[in-house]
């Protein structure tokens, strides 16, 4: 007559539960909370264009988002006046203005997250005596005068340089837009790689 063993059920139970234990602590421990994409809001954008020869003259133009995180795009407020043959620096004051009371700095966020962004430029050819050209939106090679760069020594544009030409104009057009360009920036990146944050065309006169 064959014996049964009470205690063998007993020690295969322990096994299976220990067994079931372990894979449920291995998949809590090696599951990564998921990590939030925060999205950043551009409800104020101002191009600051200042006189490097006169840091008291300085010309600005504006776009707001007049709905802020609605269906309307940043609107154009300003056109860009510039003296002839002048050199000037321009840099951005880039706001989430959505609550008054907690206006958030997205230049400083752009700062923080530069091996992520640049910002490129198209321009009416000959308005501007330095850089030449029309911009590099449509080739990323075409010159501009970025006077920053990442730490991968990759431009990024929250300051740039630029001497307009001599001769008076009306009617022109300059255009920027910002790039977050995320695991994708490199050294020939262009305006079409990652994704565009804005991208803003003013009226352009030099007189």
């Amino acid at each position: 007559m064959k014996t049964i063993n009470p205690f063998k059920n007993l020690q295969l139970l322990a096994i299976l539960f220990s067994v079931i234990t372990i894979i449920g602590c291995s998949n809590d421990d090696d599951v990564a909370p998921e990590e939030e994409n925060e999205v950043e809001v551009f409800t104020d954008v101002t191009l600051v264009f200042t006189n490097t020869a006169d840091v008291n003259d300085v010309v600005r133009a504006s776009a707001q988002d007049p709905d802020g995180t609605g269906i309307q795009e940043l609107q154009i407020l300003d056109a860009i006046t510039l003296a002839a043959d002048t050199e000037y620096t321009l840099t951005y004051e880039i706001l989430n203005a959505l609550d008054p009371a907690d206006i958030e700095d997205i230049g400083d966020e752009i700062l923080e997250e530069d091996n992520e962004h640049q910002f490129f430029f198209s321009f009416t050819e000959n308005v501007f005596a330095d850089p030449t050209g029309n911009g590099n939106i449509d080739a990323a090679a075409d010159p501009i005068n970025y006077n920053d760069e990442d730490e991968n020594g990759n431009p990024v544009g929250l300051s740039s340089t630029w001497t307009t030409s001599s001769t008076a104009s009306s009617g022109a057009s300059f255009t920027v837009r910002l790039q977050h360009q995320p695991d994708v920036k490199t050294v020939t990146s262009g305006s079409n790689d990652g994704d565009t944050d804005f991208a803003l065309t003013f009226a352009l006169n030099i007189q």
